[in-house]
């Protein structure tokens, strides 16, 4: 389900109350692979509810170039949604998820192997409130950028 961030932040205050773990991703999700859907099932593993932050459209084209997304971020968020491991969805404007998790608190915060965890900006923020931040493994030769090379060689 896609949410605003502050009924986002109710219902993680709620869990972690009843003693349950938080995880949250997040990231563009353009067009959804197996790379995404590997990841994303990893990321439910390590936790009891899966919330995936998604870049607005705005912000993917500043970080991706004006051809993308390909996809809106309505339609990005409802594909997320229909996974069984994402519980919820929630869209952000900047280009960078601090400012997000530093309002939601995760109890985990889960990047791709793609990532360094003393590299990310986000790490001294959930550290600070006690959270902790999982590096999974990186999922090789799968990357949107990659579906859309082999689109355009078309």
């Amino acid at each position: 389900m896609n949410i605003d961030k502050n009924l986002a932040r109710e219902i993680i205050e709620n869990a972690k109350a009843q003693n349950k773990k938080v995880v949250f991703t997040n990231g563009c999700f353009d067009i959804l692979h197996s790379g995404h859907v590997t990841y994303l099932e990893e990321a439910k593993k390590l936790g009891d509810i899966l919330f995936v932050g998604v870049n607005s459209d705005t912000s993917v084209k500043k970080l991706k170039g004006e051809t993308r997304p390909v996809n809106s971020q309505l339609d990005r968020t409802f594909v997320l949604n229909g996974l069984k491991s994402v519980d919820y969805t929630v869209i952000f404007e900047e280009n960078t998820p601090e400012d997000l998790i530093a309002f939601l608190k995760p109890s985990v915060h889960v990047k791709g192997g793609d990532y360094q965890k003393d590299d990310l900006p986000e790490t001294k923020i959930v550290e600070n409130y006690g959270g902790e931040v999982v590096i999974l493994n990186f999922v090789e030769g799968k990357s949107t950028t990659n579906i859309i090379n082999k689109i355009n060689q078309k």
